[in-house]
């Protein structure tokens, strides 16, 4: 008897969740909404210098490493260099401000490290209460960047202001503003933004025959990190990379492009087979980015840029193909990977291992 009513207890409970299903979905919604709009990442930072890749990957398509992108965040203020596919949803997933950014910039223009820049300029004014178009710094060129991307999106602009007026979308904050510097002379740092206790540096890398390409340096206080770009093993990234705590250093593996040459070879296609040899010269491998994070005594290396993608177990030992007993501080990067370093200690702290 007593297990008969509590079988009926538990089926007349389960009849009316079942009747009240949409409500009790609504109500968990409705609450989840508030929680996640009101997310902000940044509010939990400690004063410091911290790092997300908001994209880890190349060209090449991969579930966990979208186009080139990462965000630095210098104390208050958020920058995020390079614009690659997904790079502003995965910012949004990782509850960063997208209307609070700062500036973007560009280490170079090849297409997947640009292609998410309207999309990153669009949102950030339609979500953020900004009084002025998105700065993006670059070598010279990025004024033609720049450009193009405001004549793609002129229109969009026109309709976001037109229904939503000026309280959401002014037309004079729409689109970006190019902020073009100097192309920084060989073994030396080209000043690129400055302000109280932060400090952004431009360096020249190798990425041969597409010019101009550089890496950034970023200081806050005593705390340092460096970003690449796409660039060969570079004796000028060693020089003006030395002793910071974080070098974040692009990688492609020889070993898989060739094994991808021959498997194009084997399907007679001739054009990615020829892609696939082309790419080597111009990037550095897991092993030479190693040796490098070594020369320059850098605290930590984060590989990223990861090419070609990681999709089977096993595979990242493959990739590193050895780097590891150069450089044994390294982390091999994925979409949402962070790391913080708190300002006024030596720490090097990942905080995030992905999303």
């Amino acid at each position: 008897m007593k297990k008969g009513i509590i079988l009926a207890v538990v089926v007349g409970v389960g009849i009316l969740a079942f009747s009240q299903r949409i409500a009790i979905i609504e109500g968990i919604l409705g609450r989840a909404m508030v929680v996640q709009m009101g997310a902000n990442t940044m509010d939990a930072l400690e004063d410091g210098l911290h790092l997300a890749l908001c994209g880890a990957g190349g060209p090449m398509p991969s579930p966990k490493a979208s186009g080139p992108c990462v965000a630095v965040v210098a104390g208050e203020k958020l920058f995020v260099v390079d614009a690659g596919t997904d790079g502003l949803r995965n910012l949004q997933r990782m509850a960063y401000p997208v209307g609070e950014i700062e500036a973007v910039l560009l280490t170079h223009f090849h297409s997947d490290h640009i292609d998410g820049l309207g999309e990153l300029g669009t949102i950030r004014w339609a979500s953020g209460d900004v009084s002025h178009p998105l700065p993006v710094y670059g070598p010279p060129g990025v004024e033609g960047v720049v450009a193009g991307f405001n004549a793609a999106y002129g229109q969009d602009f026109i309709y976001r202001h037109e229904h939503h007026g000026d309280a959401v979308a002014p037309l004079a904050a729409a689109g970006l503003e190019a902020y073009p510097f100097a192309l920084p002379e060989m073994g030396r740092l080209e000043p690129v933004y400055s302000d109280g206790d932060i400090r952004i540096e431009a360096l020249v890398v190798d990425h041969a025959p597409v010019a101009p390409a550089v890496g950034y340096k970023f200081t806050y206080r005593d705390r340092s990190l460096l970003i690449t770009g796409d660039t060969a093993q570079s004796d000028n990234i060693v020089a003006l990379a030395q002793g910071v705590d974080l070098l974040v250093h692009e990688a492609l593996a020889p070993n898989l492009l060739k094994m991808m040459n021959q498997a194009a070879v084997a399907n007679d296609n001739p054009i990615l087979a020829k892609i696939f040899i082309d790419v080597l010269d111009y990037h550095a491998s897991p092993v030479e980015a190693a040796e490098t994070a070594r020369d320059a005594d850098v605290g930590h290396l984060l590989y990223y840029h990861i090419v070609p993608p990681l999709l089977v177990p096993g595979q990242e030992a493959v990739w590193l193909n050895g780097a590891g007993a150069i450089f044994p501080e390294y982390t091999v990067g994925e979409d949402g990977v962070a790391f913080s370093l708190p300002a006024g200690s030596d720490r090097i702290e990942q905080t995030a291992k992905g999303l």
